[in-house]
């Protein structure tokens, strides 16, 4: 796919983060209080600062982690709709550029690293509840 750097894939994220996006992040020198948060049922999420993931630089309109960006950044536009299942993001203005092969590759790991984060999320909520 392309990508035109728009930045709209940055603004107001909700992007879930695994363990692994987690530690990766922490290894290369960031920390975790400034680039998660955990909502109220376990989840970690990518932080936002001024309205775009803290990550994003808006006058560069690059990311500042970009080779350590988490997976489901990686795998974006490739998004997982409870309505439709595995679908590029409408969102995304070059959402049209995913070939169907990759729409596979990337709607595999999608659903794969959902499923990672739901188990994740349901521990954290597990050592959290009383």
């Amino acid at each position: 796919m392309r990508c035109s750097h728009c930045g709209i894939c940055c603004t107001k994220t909700e992007m879930l983060l695994s363990n692994a996006d987690i530690e990766l992040l922490e290894k290369t020198g960031h920390d975790r209080q400034e680039f998660v948060r955990y909502d109220k049922k376990g989840y970690a999420r990518l932080r936002n600062r001024n309205g775009y993931c803290v990550f994003y630089d808006s006058a560069k309109r690059r990311c500042k982690a970009y080779k350590h960006r988490p997976l489901g950044c990686r795998i974006y536009p490739v998004v997982y709709s409870e309505e439709d299942g595995v679908i590029a993001d409408d969102l995304c203005p070059e959402r049209n550029t995913v070939s169907e092969t990759e729409m596979e590759r990337k709607g595999m790991k999608v659903v794969k690293l959902l499923n990672r984060i739901d188990s994740e999320a349901e521990a954290r909520s597990r050592r959290i509840s009383p």
